[in-house]
């Protein structure tokens, strides 16, 4: 269902519901501008440096007289700025913004998520600093010091209660499934986080017990924070650009219990092979397989709603973002349950299969979602539309094909790396040199998404600073045919 359908509705009541929306978004401009700005420079910093280590994984020479831009300092901190700094920055001013829309309950104490926004950046700023420097903890997802942890709790905390507060403010009545994830997550990513902090940094548990513990929490950060704020995004945004409800409220209930009952077990797969009870992996195993249930839920349910409509791919940017995240998501999803298939792992663990694996969850799904959904935020709570259409084009093909090819390459090369690691007459070091023309490519392919980033960020600043014109070329809607929905 959607807060969108008025055509039962009197123009009295619908006007109501344009100013209240505007006074929505007016509430909401100047904090979650601060949290969209500051995710965009972590997106450029987390770039930059995912581009010197895909760089160095077949150039070691590349940068090698700088201590703290080895490979072991450059990876982590390009996975923790774009985990923490962009993808949990955005995910935070889009949770909210589609909360306040859907609870009809404007932000309250701006300033409050305006100090959030300092702490979460003084937080990802003291964390690369120190992973740079020699201090990371070598803890998958968690190589930020300790000292970082208090300041992105704290930050998250205000969040939380803005979340909270508005839901306590909502009218009664319907609660829309979008409000259902988005409020699960707002607990989800807090409990997770300073639950492996507690027993892997503050007060470490003995050594065996860690490994399920980094990957209760790295597979479930995923799952929990920030694959229920893209699929909240996809429920919220597809219906609104559409002008139509969601296909079926009911299937969308069943995915989000399943998820909710099935994800938070699945971390212990990517440990098959390792030193713990074969029940406890085969409970992770089969817990990864009967995600197919919320999966193949999620994705009835966003097909029958296209349906007829899949023309409109064509002028809503938002959209496009949108429905290629929700595939993406059915797609890492189904390869993640058939990953954790024993005879499966056994071929693709320890292999580039496994990178090209997350990155088609966190980019191709969770960026590529929030790209959508800051598409479609921004003129919304700037008042005036995107300054050009062509930069927008740029940026999704760019990452599109950036993150395919990505994907695809290491893919392929980590199943061929797999087969040969179990050749017993086939020396390592031969393994190796098979996958740098893999590695060639992926670095290509970062090239590639990095100009998408570059369009985006360009066009984000323009906006930001008044450049984009109100009466230029729509963007949003770019055919001249199409009927934009104004909400």
């Amino acid at each position: 269902m959607t807060d969108s359908a008025h055509s039962s509705i009197d123009p009295v009541a619908i006007e109501r519901s344009r100013e209240e929306r505007i006074r929505i978004d007016a509430a909401a401009r100047g904090p979650l501008l601060h949290w969209l700005a500051s995710a965009v420079f972590w997106l450029l910093l987390g770039t930059t440096l995912a581009l010197a280590a895909s760089v160095k994984l077949h150039d070691p020479e590349y940068l090698a007289n700088h201590a703290w831009l080895t490979f072991g300092r450059v990876r982590p901190a390009h996975l923790n700025t774009m985990v923490y700094g962009w993808a949990s920055a955005a995910s935070v001013a889009v949770g909210l913004w589609i909360m306040a829309r859907l609870c009809r309950a404007p932000l309250r104490h701006g300033w409050s998520l305006h100090f959030a926004a300092v702490l979460w950046n003084i937080g990802n700023a003291v964390g690369t600093w120190g992973i740079l420097t020699g201090g990371s903890t070598s803890l998958e997802w968690l190589e930020y010091p300790s000292g970082t942890a208090p300041w992105l709790l704290a930050a998250f905390a205000v969040a939380m209660w803005q979340g909270v507060d508005m839901m306590r403010r909502r009218p009664p009545g319907h609660i829309y499934v979008s409000q259902w994830y988005l409020f699960a997550s707002l607990f989800w990513f807090p409990l997770l986080y300073a639950t492996a902090q507690v027993l892997l940094i503050w007060k470490p548990v003995a050594a065996p017990a860690q490994p399920p513990i980094n990957w209760w929490f790295a597979h479930n950060v995923l799952g929990l924070w920030f694959t229920p704020v893209g699929l909240a995004t996809a429920y919220y945004l597809i219906p609104k650009v559409l002008g139509k409800p969601i296909h079926s409220y009911y299937l969308s209930i069943i995915g989000f219990w399943s998820l909710a009952f099935f994800y938070a077990w699945n971390g212990m797969h990517h440990l098959i092979g390792g030193p713990y009870p074969a029940w406890l992996i085969s409970v992770s195993v089969a817990a990864s397989v009967m995600m197919l249930v919320p999966v193949l839920t999620v994705a009835v349910n966003h097909h029958f709603t296209m349906i007829g409509n899949f023309r409109a791919l064509r002028w809503s940017p938002t959209l496009r973002f949108v429905v290629f995240a929700a595939m993406s998501y059915t797609l890492v999803s189904v390869q993640g349950s058939l990953t954790a298939i024993r005879a499966v792992n056994r071929v693709t663990h320890f292999t580039h299969y496994t990178v090209a694996h997350a990155h088609l969850g966190m980019y191709a799904f969770v960026t590529m979602m929030l790209f959508g959904a800051i598409y479609y935020m921004m003129p919304r709570l700037l008042n005036r539309e995107w300054p050009s259409a062509a930069l927008i084009r740029v940026h999704f093909w760019s990452c599109a094909i950036g993150v395919l090819f990505y994907w695809g390459t290491l893919s392929y090369g980590g199943i061929e790396q797999g087969l040969n690691l179990q050749k017993p007459d086939m020396p390592f070091l031969d393994i190796v040199a098979r996958t740098l023309p893999y590695l060639r490519m992926r670095t290509w392919a970062g090239v590639l998404m990095t100009v998408g980033h570059l369009a985006f960020a360009t066009s984000f600043l323009l906006m930001l600073f008044g450049k984009a014109r109100a009466t230029s070329t729509p963007t949003l809607f770019a055919n001249p045919a199409a009927k934009p929905n104004p909400a």
